[in-house]
This record gives C-alpha cells, structure tokens and sequence, in this order.
C-alpha cells in the first residue's frame, strides 16, 4: 500500500470548521474507515488473570467504533512478553475467544479495530508472570524503575540476556500472535516498537550493549524491529501489519544516542521497503524529526501527539504532515469522541486515577451526549 484512498467531504453531520478533514471516508489497504481519527493504544489492565481480555472490553472498545480506527491496548505475544498485571494477552485459544468478542462488538458497530502486539522486554517482574521469571533483554541492564506487582510497588529486576536463539524466538512468537489475532476477527495487528518496551530496548545504547548481529551500529540495533515486521507482515499480509515508533522518547532508562535520527530513519526506510499499513508515530521529540520520517515513508502515516490542544485537532491532516490522527486520553473519557468533535461539543475530562485496573468505573460509564 503505497497511500490512502479518500472521498472528500463524505461524511454525514454538520461540521466544525477546521476539522473537517478528517471526516472524509478513507481506505486503509483492505479496511474502509468511516474516517481519520484513530484511537492510541492505552494499557487499561483489566483483564482476567490468564490474559483473557475482560467482560467488559467489548462494551469499552464497541463504544468508540464511531473512530475511524481503533488500535488496541498493548497485547503480548507470549508468557515472555507479559510486563505488567491483568494485560491482555493473543497466544492462547481463551485470548483468541475473548477477543473474539471485543473485535465482533466493535464490527457490529461498524468500526474497524487493530490489535497492538507488544512484548514487555525488561520493563517486567517475575510475580506478573506466568511463569515467575525476570524480563528478557538485549543486555542484562535494568531500567532502574519500579512496576506494580501483587504485592505493591517493587523495583525492576535485572532482566536475562537473551541468546540468539532467543530473539530469533521472540520474532516467531510475534508471527505466532499475529496469526492469532487475525483468527479473532482483528483488521489487522500494529507491531508495538516504541516507549520503552523490547523493539525499543533494541534500539537505545544504553539498554543493548551487545556485539553481535543484533546490536552496535545503527543497522544492527534496527535488526530486530525489521525482522519482527518481516516476519509478521509474511504470515498476515503487509497490507494488514502496521507498526508503531516514539523516537526521542528517551524514557524508562532508554537513551537512543547521538545517532538517533540517523537510526529511525534507517529503520523507517527498512520498514518502507516491506510495503506495510501504516506507520503510527507518537511525537516525543522535534518536529523536524517526524517530517523527515513521513518524507522517507511511502505508505500511511498516523501521528499521535500526546496533549495535542483541541484548537490543532486536525492540523496535521490538513497541513500534510499525516494521514490520520491517534488519541489516547480524549477518546478514553469521550466515546463519542467523533460526534463532539464534528459539533463541537465540550468534552469530558478523563479520571487518571481509574486508568489502570478496576471494573465499570472509568472505563464504559463515561457519558455520551443525548440522542
């Protein structure tokens, strides 16, 4: 997929001057979006203790159908790729089920949903685990944080090195996970490869300090990111595969270096080459950064600005810069998002401090306008 196809001025409803283009109908390879806003991926940890995304998921993502896109919370691909408590994982046949059900809610309302495959790396602790192990890494070096665990706030282990082996490994279990979200109903899977988890671990210098085929110069530190997407865009189709990049997000104890523009730039040409979906950036660091990436992509490009103001709402669309719109914290408390967005509306303000974890409160009880 080389761009998007679009029909102006598509879609029904009184608009809002300064937004509306991003109500055009769009077609992003196979899918048919309604229009260009998307929703961000967001850790919401409410699922069952297996991985199972919860009773109430359906309802939470069926209620933002009206974006044009929705991108799932981050969803690992195996046992090893698990950080955090109550995520969601796609490596079992109860996952595949589950999300069957969020995936067929969110079609019957017309929307067309993506799940994001991520795989944790260091940012983990063995009690959030299946099987009670630390985090696996490029290098054996901590983020020097702490995570939630059962038994509260503890500090980030070490991770274990990983082997060859054992990257090669973690790619197949990508595929693997790929192919297990398509057989749930997914449009399609975006490759998580930014804010501090394991392709981004990869990438900074000073969380991989090995010397093998996997890390060193730029091209080397890009590998792995490349050979994910390679491998998930053969077993699902390019055209189904997105994948998502932060570059300046220097967090988590990650520094990508002096060369960290001339890296994400061999990585998104690398990336180019394989035809994929999309290209998902979530804006960290200079702008100038982000143009250089779009000039060099020849495929779509969704920008996501966190605490983007709503007076630049669709400025990116309309100047060029992208093709879509990622909102994370204004769709979580807004399922209407669209609607107040097209008339104006004010919108409601997220609770933070029901984010993560919980049930119904914070999660499907924010309110939408009347009919």
């Amino acid at each position: 997929m080389t761009a998007v196809d679009f029909e102006p001025g598509d879609a029904a409803g009184e608009q809002v001057p300064g937004v509306d283009c991003l109500f055009d109908k769009v077609k992003l390879g196979p899918n048919r979006l309604s229009n260009r806003l998307v929703m961000a991926p967001m850790t919401r940890n409410r699922a069952e203790p297996d991985g199972t995304p919860g009773a109430l998921a359906a309802e939470y993502y069926s209620q933002r159908a009206g974006l044009g896109l929705i991108i799932t919370e981050s969803t690992q691909p195996s046992e090893n790729g698990q950080g955090y408590m109550t995520t969601p994982g796609i490596y079992t046949d109860a996952h595949v089920a589950g999300w069957r059900r969020v995936t067929d809610a969110v079609h019957d309302r017309g929307g067309r949903i993506v799940i994001q495959l991520a795989h944790a790396g260091r940012m983990s602790h063995p009690d959030n685990t299946p099987h009670g192990r630390p985090g696996l890494a490029p290098s054996p070096v901590g983020p020097g944080t702490g995570i939630f665990t059962p038994s509260g706030m503890q500090p980030i282990p070490t991770p274990l090195e990983m082997s060859d082996d054992q990257v090669r490994a973690v790619v197949e279990e990508f595929r693997h996970a790929a192919r297990r979200a398509i057989k749930a109903g997914a449009d399609g899977v975006e490759i998580h490869g930014g804010t501090g988890y394991l392709i981004h671990q990869f990438l900074g210098v000073s969380s991989n300090y090995r010397t093998d085929d996997w890390g060193g110069a730029i091209e080397r530190r890009a590998r792995f990111a490349v050979e994910v997407a390679r491998s998930v865009s053969a077993e699902i189709g390019a055209e189904r595969t997105g994948i998502r990049l932060s570059p300046g997000a220097n967090i988590f104890g990650i520094d990508e270096g002096v060369e960290a523009e001339a890296l994400y730039q061999h990585l998104v040409v690398e990336l180019d080459h394989l035809n994929l979906g999309y290209l998902h950036i979530t804006q960290f660091g200079e702008d100038a950064v982000v143009r250089a990436l779009r000039r060099l992509w020849g495929g779509a490009f969704i920008l996501n600005r966190p605490g983007r103001p709503r007076e630049a709402i669709g400025s990116d669309v309309e100047s060029g810069l992208a093709d879509f719109e990622a909102y994370g914290q204004l769709v979580l408390a807004n399922p209407d998002f669209e609607r107040r967005l097209r008339e104006g509306a004010p919108f409601n303000d997220a609770d933070r401090a029901t984010f993560y974890g919980g049930g119904a409160a914070g999660y499907v009880d924010y309110p939408r306008l009347p009919d």
